[in-house]
């Protein structure tokens, strides 16, 4: 059987995205081939793979995409809002997010007698202190500079929020969405602290917690007041981390596993040719080296653009991906409005070494090191990516592989060469902005360019799609003239499961919906 990619593929339980998403008042989803059949079934004991562990439970530090800890998030605190296949926004505890003013203020308005697990009120209230929270520097938030945009929140009754914007932002419900923003924890329990909390956390999702063994097991029950009755369909839960790619696809064929979230397109195909079912989400950007602009190397232009011209993205993904990946050729995907056929590089070799000899010559070689992610691809990546800039003269690379929460802990100390990171996104607003807007503490190659700014902005605030298009394409000239990061691979947020498994559910940039999942018995 053929998948396109150009849409979410669902091949478990579905009834179409609206009614999956739970926003046809908690209808079940029906059923397609590839997955368990029949109506959703109440109970049994689920098994998540994972791909990052977390270094606490406070929903402030983690993050909310299938690479991270979404699925973690999404069980312990639901969502406030999700995305259908087409980006379009589905309501879930909020009734609706609202701007009457180009993004300049917004009204948030909430199902009334939302609770969390200890029966007190999820209420405006709430919203406030987590977001407020979460502006904080001291929270060390995950999502400080989509938090930072919110200017001021005003609680108006126990359901509505209305919040100032510090500059329009008329798409920053998809900033929502796709942050810790979706997540709200019971302030009751964070104000006992950090400890406290992770041995009890409060939140109003589908589970709550029973245990965590740090770097092995996250267990949860299913929490009977939440909000989607008779979500979740499972009893328990089971979350934990594998970042090896043949170790996840196997535990999940062999029985180990119930679900994977998945990150290599290769374990997609063999999932799908095993007949297994598969969710696939297709996005515009991609995943990148960052290239720190503070300090050499990467100050100098021309050694970042040396870079960029030596690399062979064929080659990568061939080696990291057996040619089954998809580089990125341009910023946005082929079904995306603002596509623009103009390359974001081109491999050129000759003019790659000319750039590493003119620096030597000056007494600038290129020598740095590359911080990479522990999974498969990323390891695989990083040496591919030392290996081809192997064969040129006057450039040196080291690779270090580091943990996920390391490789966020970069946003603030900037402690860094060269690093594993991502741009990816369904609409552009808000993740363009916050990955390269001089002062985003999410900029994580520093670049700092007016021309570039201006174009940030102007896609941010366009009121039609031409203003927002013409804008992005200058986005994507500058970022090729000024190379601050190499796009790799398009990011495919994809998960497998066992063929008795139904309602593979993902939103944002491929968060996994643990509520959705049910297992045939």
């Amino acid at each position: 059987m053929m998948f396109s990619r150009s849409r979410l593929i669902v091949t478990a339980v579905v009834c179409g995205a609206v009614l999956a998403l739970g926003a046809c008042g908690g209808a079940d989803p029906a059923s397609s081939t590839g997955g368990a059949t029949g109506e959703p079934v109440a109970g049994g004991h689920g098994r998540i793979l994972m791909l990052s562990d977390p270094r606490s439970l406070d929903p402030a530090t983690l993050g909310n995409a299938y690479a991270t800890t979404g699925a973690l998030g999404n069980a312990l605190y639901g969502t406030l809002m999700t995305t259908d296949d087409a980006g379009e926004i589905q309501y879930t505890m909020a009734e609706s997010f609202t701007t009457t003013d180009g993004g300049a203020t917004f009204t948030l308005k909430l199902r009334p007698g939302l609770t969390f697990s200890d029966g007190t009120p999820l209420d405006a209230e709430a919203v406030k202190f987590d977001w407020d929270r979460l502006k904080d520097p001291a929270t060390r938030a995950t999502n400080l500079s989509e938090a930072s945009m919110i200017s001021s929140t005003e609680v108006v009754d126990s359901t509505t929020l209305k919040i100032a914007m510090a500059a329009p932002a008329p798409k920053y419900a998809h900033s929502v969405i796709t942050s810790t923003l979706n997540w709200i924890a019971s302030p009751a329990a964070l104000q006992k602290g950090a400890q406290a909390f992770d041995a009890a956390p409060v939140g109003a999702g589908p589970f709550t917690l029973t245990s965590w063994t740090r770097q092995a097991a996250i267990e949860l029950a299913r929490n009977p007041r939440y909000w989607d009755a008779p979500r979740p369909y499972l009893d328990r839960l089971t979350l934990r981390t594998t970042s090896d790619t043949s170790q996840r696809f196997n535990t999940v064929l062999t029985g180990g596993a119930d679900v994977a979230i998945e990150s290599n397109p290769v374990n997609i195909e063999k999932a799908t040719d095993a007949g297994l079912p598969t969710t696939v989400m297709a996005l515009s950007g991609g995943t990148f080296i960052a290239l720190n602009t503070r300090r050499a190397p990467f100050d100098d232009v021309r050694a970042r653009q040396a870079v960029a011209a030596a690399l062979d993205m064929d080659a990568l993904n061939l080696a990291v991906y057996n040619g089954k990946g998809e580089p990125v050729d341009t910023l946005f995907s082929g079904t995306s409005p603002f596509h623009s056929d103009t390359p974001l590089r081109t491999t050129d070799k000759a003019t790659a070494q000319r750039l590493f000899d003119e620096l030597a010559a000056e007494g600038k070689p290129v020598t740095f090191t590359y911080s990479s992610a522990p999974t498969t691809e990323n390891r695989n990546t990083a040496e591919n990516i030392q290996a081809q800039l192997g064969a040129f003269k006057n450039v040196k690379v080291n690779v270090k592989v580091i943990e996920v929460t390391e490789l966020a802990a970069l946003r603030t100390t900037h402690d860094f060469d060269a690093a594993t990171s991502s741009a990816f996104f369904q609409d552009p607003e808000p993740r363009l902005w916050t990955a390269f807007a001089a002062g985003s503490a999410a900029n994580l190659s520093g670049i700092n360019d007016q021309e570039l700014n201006d174009a940030l902005l102007a896609g941010r605030t366009g009121t039609s799609e031409q203003e927002r298009a013409a804008a992005y394409k200058t986005v994507q000239q500058r970022l090729t003239e000024l190379s601050p990061v190499v796009f790799l691979t398009r990011a495919e947020p994809s998960a497998i499961a066992g063929k008795n498994v139904g309602g593979l559910i993902q939103y944002g940039l491929g968060s996994l919906l643990p509520d959705q999942i049910w297992i045939q018995k």
